[in-house]
């Protein structure tokens, strides 16, 4: 039987989330393994050995290890290519670059504001941190902007990257949970009809509810 893969983090974390969820996707066992990070055990020695920056998640897979979550994602979809969901990073050129291009999306253009938006409305609250309310209104704005951009494209596929779920979509669920959960902010996305439709059905996958039942867990 083969070794599970180790994800260390909490799966509070949006980082940790998204790697959770693609392990689910792809049906690839694995083990998560704890870090207390308000007692700084992301800062140790032992653990900059496998994620040099301090940051989670760090993966380990036999005598592989990454950080960064997208990354891993992709590693994750092209080492176990025929297990679980198999078109989950395409089957062919075209279908990859299509997913590329709006993972590319997620990362340079709807992470930014809405990873601001989910620090300041979700996390800073908890950790006694006041809000900017300045900060909050400008990236409100710019994550508007992205979503009608999304919502355009909404209205001509099912998915981002076509008619079928995939790591595009996937790598936005855990920002997006927090927004639309916690935040008070799902108005943003549910009052777009494109974009409402998307999260309910991207939302609404077994693999993300199991993620979110951890995070729930682990409160």
């Amino acid at each position: 039987m083969a070794t599970p893969v180790k994800v260390h983090g909490p799966p509070m974390s949006t980082a940790v989330s998204r790697v959770l969820a693609c392990l689910l996707e792809k049906n690839v066992d694995f083990q998560l393994i704890s870090v207390n990070m308000a007692k700084g055990e992301h800062k140790k020695p032992e653990f900059l050995k496998i994620q040099p920056f301090g940051q989670v998640p760090a993966f380990e897979d036999g005598g592989v290890s990454l950080f960064e979550s997208r990354a891993i994602c992709r590693y994750i979809c092209e080492k176990y290519a025929d297990k679980g969901n198999k078109g989950l990073y395409g089957t062919n050129p075209l279908a990859k670059a299509s997913i590329e291009q709006w993972l590319e999306a997620e990362g340079q253009s709807f992470s930014p504001p809405s990873s601001v938006l989910v620090f300041q409305l979700a996390f800073a609250p908890r950790m006694k941190i006041k809000q900017d309310q300045v900060v909050i209104k400008q990236n409100e704005e710019k994550l508007s902007r992205v979503l009608d951009i999304y919502d355009k494209r909404l209205g001509e596929t099912r998915f981002l990257a076509g008619d079928e779920f995939t790591l595009a979509d996937l790598s936005h669920l855990p920002n997006t949970q927090y927004l639309v959960g916690v935040s008070g902010r799902g108005e943003l996305f549910t009052s777009r009809k494109n974009v409402g439709r998307w999260w309910n059905e991207i939302s609404s996958r077994d693999s993300w509810k199991k993620v979110v039942d951890m995070q729930k867990k682990s409160a």
